[in-house]
């Protein structure tokens, strides 16, 4: 069976993080495997507690996974600081597909990357990274601008961050003011696709965990990236739907 290697943080609500992502990739009955890079503890409401794994014991794991020979694609979410992310781009072999999903804080606010791994995760993972999943905040803290409020606005700042290296950004819009829920996939080839779906009014957190690695389990088996979008898309548009 192929797996994706997923390199994250738990969560103890079980909201968010490996626990989000495993759940996402047995409904599309692709394995896991995973490297912990911190153990978080947290409720809906706030970050209590956060315990960062040292980055020699996240590339022992990498390395563990990567022996088993299942490895399809990586998909990485919380990477806490530097040290880790340096760790990442060390242990993974060129040409595996990376699915960055860009966690640098909590729904409830708390701080889960620092300004140093931020600019590691720009220098060292983001050019040789297949897809990158920001929300609306995290795509401008990652280009140090203001937040898109328009759909222009969101093109725009997925092209600005394809620019440094990603060969695909899919910018989120479920936090854009508009009728429908818009998510911009833009390509470095200039190939653009947009993914809309009926706003929800469901909070629900650990979607961005979700559609990341639903879009990894879809290129693991073989799934092209534009279609591989859409499934996650409607994936997590079910999730919403089934929360209510």
């Amino acid at each position: 069976m192929s797996a994706v290697l997923v390199i994250a943080g738990t969560d103890s609500s079980g909201g968010a993080g490996l626990t989000r992502d495993a759940a996402a990739l047995a409904h599309f009955k692709v394995g896991v495997l995973c490297a912990v890079t911190a153990v978080t503890a947290q409720t809906d409401a706030a970050v209590l507690r956060i315990e960062r794994v040292p980055a020699a014991a996240v590339a022992a794991q990498i390395a563990a996974a990567l022996a088993s020979g299942r490895v399809a694609a990586v998909k990485t979410g919380m990477l806490g600081g530097a040290e880790v992310v340096e760790a990442v781009a060390q242990s993974l072999p060129p040409g595996l597909p990376l699915i960055v999903d860009p966690v640098l804080a909590a729904t409830s606010g708390g701080a889960l990357l620092d300004r140093a791994g931020r600019t590691a995760l720009i220098e060292r993972l983001l050019p040789r990274t297949r897809l990158l999943t920001p929300n609306l905040a995290e795509a401008a803290q990652l280009l140090g601008t203001h937040i898109a409020a328009t759909e222009e606005e969101m093109i725009a700042q997925a092209e600005a961050l394809c620019a440094r290296g990603p060969a695909a950004v899919l910018i989120k819009g479920g936090h854009v003011q508009l009728p429908l829920a818009t998510d911009w996939l833009v390509m470095a080839d200039g190939t653009r696709r947009s993914y809309s779906a009926a706003r929800s009014s469901v909070q629900l957190r650990g979607t961005g965990c979700a559609l990341a690695s639903a879009i990894a389990a879809g290129i693991a088996t073989g799934l092209d990236l534009p279609t591989a979008c859409a499934r996650a898309k409607t994936y997590v548009t079910d999730l919403l739907q089934q929360t209510r």
